[in-house]
């Protein structure tokens, strides 16, 4: 029977078992066998990833003629108001590409989060917020490309939700098993 795994990959881990002398990877979490990661969170993102050994799904969720919500926080820096995150939600351009709009708010209130190893940096002059964006398209490093665009830079990146899957209680480096109909 297939396995569908939630995992919350911390910061600074790779998605993927293998990697470089000195690099964290998921082989660090005493995952279950045979699972592979569907899709990627790189390594300066944390949250949500899923792990499956369902190659047909895996493939039925990564092909972009499926989309599917993502859903991700993003601390940036500075608080953009509702003019900027129209312009995100209206899509933005990025190395010559025109990301698909998106639902992009303001959390309100701001959300307890807990602390990040190492933390995000720190400027007292310069106020920092988070917003969640709702997108249906996974472009390389999509989210801190399109808050840049916009001038506010990503300083820290959770992904929440990938189609009806959530993080749910799951902290940095735990995982549970879910059902394939949890999922989409």
């Amino acid at each position: 029977m297939p396995r569908y795994i939630a995992f919350y990959k911390p910061y600074g881990v790779l998605s993927q078992f293998t990697g470089e002398k000195g690099q964290k990877t998921l082989a660090e979490f005493d995952l279950p066998e045979k699972v592979y990661a569907a899709g990627r969170l790189d390594k300066d993102s944390e949250g949500l990833l899923l792990l499956s050994d369902d190659g047909p799904f895996i493939k039925k969720l990564l092909n972009p003629d499926n989309s599917h919500e993502r859903v991700y926080w993003a601390e940036v820096e500075g608080e953009p108001d509702n003019s900027a995150l129209r312009e995100l939600a209206a899509g933005v351009v990025f190395k010559g590409y025109k990301s698909k709009s998106c639902r992009a708010l303001r959390l309100d209130p701001q959300p307890e989060v807990l602390p990040r190893d190492p933390p995000v940096r720190f400027r007292k002059s310069i106020p920092t917020c988070w917003i969640e964006l709702a997108l249906t398209e996974g472009k390389n490093r999509q989210v801190r490309r399109m808050t840049a665009a916009i001038g506010y830079p990503t300083l820290r990146l959770i992904r929440k939700k990938i189609g009806k899957l959530s993080l749910a209680d799951l902290t940095p480096g735990t995982w549970r098993d879910v059902q394939k109909i949890d999922i989409l």
